[in-house]
């Protein structure tokens, strides 16, 4: 009973922070700055990209994360496909579990700029995925003030996600798997949600106990999460979570989108004046509540065991 009501308790103190912390300006601010023309697409292997990339190092180091195993900057760097690319990591050091590894992640490249003679050619990408990218920001910065944090938590963008999920197969092969607790991965969260407003979903919901945790911590809030309704699409599959899963970590994307429904998914019309910055806000201050027992180190997702044709 103490323990329960210590936690609402934190859940509370959480809740007051994040309201300070997590809010529409916030939001607003990444997100215009992520999918502004000037970032031309955002396309891996591109100067648009670079310029991405420096915005979220000067965030990680104004917010004050430290720098991932041996790397000697938040850059990640690696070739692939003859591009010279890069996963940009932050990290906040766990108290008692410092060896034990919550990754929260986004993927910050998109399609880049189109030929032809149309008044717009730049596909800016806000809701995919500078939208997953502002959560990932904002939530450094609230963890970092909560501090709370017994587990250390990795705040990554990886690259070249929509070039086949490049960018986390390559962060994949640099980790312990057995190290890592849970993996949070945020995909499309600019629109309202199938289920209603103060609502999102959770790719491969039935693959671990994750989604019930964060389930039985949001049970005291107005936000409700639920099993991805699109299983046809194979969305556990199609974004970065798949590349941690695949080793046995339980890594689930949250996203909002209303995938069968959202005309502007890999078009140029993808720009913020298209996004609900309430949405935005609302769902990574949900998130934010939701993995706080993983965080503490009080909950452990069961493990992941994929099947064998899901390559």
């Amino acid at each position: 009973m103490i323990k329960k009501i210590f936690f609402v308790f934190l859940v509370c103190f959480s809740n007051k922070i994040h309201s300070q912390i997590i809010s529409e300006k916030l939001v607003e601010k990444h997100l215009l700055t992520l999918a502004d023309d000037f970032m031309e697409g955002r396309r891996a292997g591109s100067k648009g990209i670079e310029l991405a990339a420096k915005y979220i190092e000067s965030e990680f180091e104004r917010i004050g994360l430290t720098k991932f195993d041996t790397l000697s900057s938040f850059r990640q760097n690696f070739t692939a496909r003859e591009m010279s690319l890069y996963n940009i990591i932050g990290v906040l050091k766990g108290k008692s579990k410092a060896n034990e590894y919550v990754i929260i992640s986004a993927h910050y490249d998109h399609l880049g700029v189109k030929t032809g003679n149309d008044e717009d050619l730049i596909f800016n990408g806000a809701n995919d995925n500078a939208s997953g990218v502002t959560a990932v920001l904002a939530l450094a910065e609230h963890y970092k003030v909560l501090d709370l944090n017994e587990r250390s938590i990795l705040f990554v963008t990886f690259t070249a996600e929509e070039m086949g999920l490049i960018g986390s197969n390559y962060f994949g092969k640099q980790i312990l798997p057995k190290q890592v607790i849970a993996g949070i991965n945020i995909e499309m969260i600019g629109k309202e949600s199938p289920f209603g407003p103060k609502t999102a979903w959770i790719t491969g919901f039935d693959r671990s106990n994750f989604g019930q945790i964060i389930q039985k911590n949001l049970l005291n809030s107005n936000y409700s999460v639920y099993a991805d309704p699109y299983v046809d699409y194979r969305l556990f599959f199609r974004s970065d979570n798949a590349s941690l899963a695949r080793l046995g970590v339980p890594a689930h994307t949250f996203s909002t989108s209303p995938m069968d429904k959202d005309l502007d998914y890999h078009k140029v019309s993808d720009e913020s004046t298209t996004l609900d910055l309430f949405t935005v806000s609302e769902t990574i201050k949900a998130i934010a509540t939701g993995i706080l027992s993983i965080i503490k180190g009080e909950d452990s997702p069961s493990r992941i065991v994929m099947e064998k044709d899901s390559s």
